[in-house]
């Protein structure tokens, strides 16, 4: 199983997905859209570019595994290889036809991100990368940012919108940031999210309350673009552990110091 071809095939299948979600967005009605849990909307939008990328993923690999925002699928490590979805990555901005969402697929072999596909219909990037294969936007090549001070940066985060039981710690972390840095951008999807980083339009990109189908397309995009991914603690759960950072490895010790220190003190 080669996984520079696996990726091409993956590639074709989130445009043609994409292409569908601009084909919805035209007179879309907002008043459609159902709230799954708290501040959680789904579209029938989701649902269907669901529907038709895992009908795709089924032709790749076969035997493969699922877990997806909408099909609600378990993990399980019955499978050696696991697709990890999220359809529209940044719903509520789609829903308010605010231009920042995208399509996020991510392959697991034995829980380790080994290939990622995101693309953002609305700027045509399509941001993609495979197990030591090198990351890429619109098949260029793209790397982390080389910034090593961490008052010049420009960070990424998304604020709590379900779990406020660690607002505390995240504010006094945002408190610091926002002193000691040259902003922080709240985009709205994760996904959207890790390929800047990837890319090096932020430095770096941290957030909690995250589920797999978030994270598992960026943090392969980002590894291979030469970027550090943990979680808050430094140790690498941050595909099932609702929580990430990623950001370019000369900052990392600093973000993660800063991170670590407030909100495992």
């Amino acid at each position: 199983m080669q996984l520079k071809d696996i990726v091409e095939d993956v590639k074709s299948l989130a445009l043609e997905a994409g292409a569908f979600i601009e084909r919805e967005k035209i007179g879309f009605n907002a008043q459609v859209v159902k709230e799954k849990s708290t501040n959680q909307l789904v579209s029938y939008v989701d649902i269907e570019t669901e529907k038709l990328i895992v009908n795709g993923l089924s032709s790749i690999i076969s035997q493969a595994g699922f877990i997806g925002e909408e099909s609600a699928a378990n993990h399980s490590n019955d499978h050696e290889y696991t697709w990890v979805i999220d359809p529209l990555d940044g719903t509520t901005n789609f829903v308010h036809n605010l231009p920042v969402y995208c399509i996020s697929i991510g392959l697991l072999h034995f829980n380790k991100p080994v290939l990622g596909v995101i693309y953002e219909p609305n700027r045509k990037e399509l941001f993609s990368a495979y197990d030591q294969g090198g990351a890429y936007l619109n098949n260029k090549k793209i790397t982390v940012s080389h910034n090593n001070k961490l008052q010049s940066t420009l960070l990424a985060t998304g604020f709590p919108y379900y779990d406020f039981d660690k607002i505390g710690a995240y504010l006094k972390v945002l408190d610091y940031l926002m002193k000691n840095t040259r902003g922080l951008r709240r985009m709205g999807s994760a996904a959207i999210d890790l390929a800047y980083t990837a890319c090096g339009r932020f430095d770096g990109f941290f957030e909690y309350g995250l589920s797999p189908w978030d994270v598992a397309g960026g943090t392969c995009i980002v590894n291979e673009a030469g970027g550090n991914v943990c979680d808050f603690k430094g140790t690498d759960n941050y595909l099932f552990g609702k929580e990430i950072i990623a950001c370019n490895p000369l900052i990392y010790e600093q973000l993660v110091r800063l991170i670590k220190e407030n909100f495992h003190s």
